[in-house]
Order: C-alpha cells, then sequence, then structure tokens
C-alpha cells in the first residue's frame, strides 16, 4: 500500500485483519482515508498516457466525439476523428489538423486555455476531498473485490461556496480496490431539490455524478465519467452540467511530450 503511513496502515490493519467479518467491527472512516492518501499519492506520480475518448457533452453541443488524446504537462491535445460513430468529413480533418498545426506553433496560448477549462474529473475529486469532513461513512461491506461504503451529508458540517454545498446535498457510495485501496468508483445523487442564497440558485432533485476508475500499466485511470447537474440560476439562466465520457486504449508517451510532439503523435 504505497503512500500510506505508518499510523494509517494500522488503522486499516486492525479495521480488516483476519477476514471473515473482522472488518465489520472497525471504521469505515478508516478505509476511506486510506484511500484518499494513496489516491494523493497516485496523483501526484502520475504518468501520461494516449488513449480513445468517447464523449457526449456541452462541449461537443450534444453530439458524441470520438478522440485520439494525448496528455502532456501542458494540457490534453485532441484530435476528432469521429461524430455521432461516423468518421468525420474531409473538410473538417482540414481544420482539426489547422487547429493542431496552430496549437503546435503556439504551446503557450494551448496551455492558457487548458488552464481555463475545468477539468471533467473536477466533481469527483471535489467530492473525495469533501468526504471525509462532510460526510457520515458507513455500511462498510465487501464487493467483489472491493470495500463498498455509503456515505451522507453530515448535518454538523456547514459548507462553503456553490459547488460545496452541491456536492454536500449529495448521497451515494464509493468502491475500494481491497488490493491497493483505490477508488475504484464513486457516485452521488441529490435526493431533494437543493436551492442557495434565498432562491437565487436552484439544482434539481436527481442532480448526479459517477466516476470509475480502472488499472493500465500500472497505473489507475479515470475511465467512464458522468455528469448532470440541472437546475435554474437567477434571471432564468440554466446552469445544467451534462456529460458522459468513456475511455479505452490506454498506452503510456513520455511525460515530458511538448504540444508540438503530441500534435505528431496524433497525426501518424
Amino acid at each position: 500500500m504505497y503512500g500510506m503511513n505508518r499510523r494509517t496502515l494500522v488503522a486499516v490493519v486492525c479495521c480488516l485483519a483476519a477476514g471473515g467479518g473482522a472488518w465489520a467491527q472497525g471504521s469505515p472512516k478508516d478505509v476511506v482515508n486510506a484511500m484518499l492518501e494513496n489516491e494523493r499519492y497516485g496523483a501526484a506520480h502520475k504518468d501520461n498516457f494516449i488513449y480513445l475518448s468517447n464523449e457526449r457533452s456541452d462541449r461537443t453541443n450534444g453530439h458524441m466525439w470520438t478522440e485520439r488524446v494525448v496528455e502532456t504537462p501542458h494540457g490534453r491535445v485532441r484530435m476528432l476523428l469521429a461524430e455521432d460513430g461516423k468518421p468525420i468529413p474531409p473538410d473538417r480533418v482540414k481544420q482539426e489538423r489547422d487547429r493542431l498545426a496552430n496549437d503546435a506553433a503556439h504551446p503557450e496560448a494551448f496551455e492558457q486555455r487548458e488552464k481555463a477549462q475545468k477539468d471533467d474529473e473536477a466533481h469527483a475529486r471535489a467530492m473525495l476531498d469533501l468526504i471525509p469532513k462532510g460526510f457520515i461513512l458507513e455500511n462498510l461491506k465487501e464487493a467483489n473485490g472491493d470495500w463498498r461504503v455509503d456515505f451522507r451529508p453530515d448535518p454538523k458540517f456547514s459548507p462553503t461556496g456553490i459547488e460545496e454545498k452541491v456536492l454536500h446535498s449529495m448521497s451515494g457510495w464509493l468502491l475500494i480496490d481491497q488490493k491497493q485501496m483505490r477508488l475504484h468508483h464513486i457516485e452521488g445523487r441529490m435526493p431533494q431539490d437543493l436551492s442557495i442564497g434565498f432562491g437565487l440558485l436552484n439544482v434539481k432533485a436527481g442532480s448526479n455524478f459517477e466516476t470509475t476508475k480502472a488499472q493500465y500499466d500500472g497505473q489507475w485511470r479515470t475511465i467512464r465519467v458522468i455528469s448532470d447537474i440541472r437546475g435554474k440560476a437567477a434571471l432564468f439562466k440554466s446552469i445544467s452540467k451534462n456529460q458522459d465520457v468513456g475511455r479505452t486504449e490506454f498506452k503510456r508517451v513520455e511525460n515530458t511530450l511538448t504540444v508540438a510532439q503530441a500534435v505528431a503523435l496524433l497525426e501518424r
């Protein structure tokens, strides 16, 4: 269990030792804290990959985009291959190649755009950061090689900021890989409408998100992201956040790739 300090390791061993039922007497919080420590370590030592992405979201205007994606220290370089299951026509292929050539020629502008984009895994990371302090963890049990833990809002916790208030209004569950103590799956759902700021912001019941991870070439990577946050802001402005992203065909690339090198890799 890399990245785990002695105190956390002892807590987990006490919680899970002896198998057959001993874990049920331990604390779900010990298991979740061990996972969180390993997640932080993994995030700080993450290698880059090239993979295939299928995404339907506001970014794709509701279409299903199939893209080849290369991770770099400067952001994700993407090349659109197909839309709604059909290869893009020659004119759009040219547009993609022109865009990529511009990104390769102006890497600073590319990096600034990437930093301005909200990462599609942000809800899961924000929820993970919030779980130890803002939720009641309960019902620890074994589930096909994972530990399952349910979570629900702790009424004693006072969230700050809109996103934290939205996430704290959700209940859900997570799966933790037993062998490596890494997050396998997390999902949350809002059971009832949430009103913030005397009705200036309303988020609808049923709003939800989920993230699934799997191991590729020794590293845990996100393979599925689903987010559906619905509501209305003041002046009847919609605040919907809809996306469904699936990732496959992961292969390692050099961690030091430049934007130009990533573009060349995509155009092979």
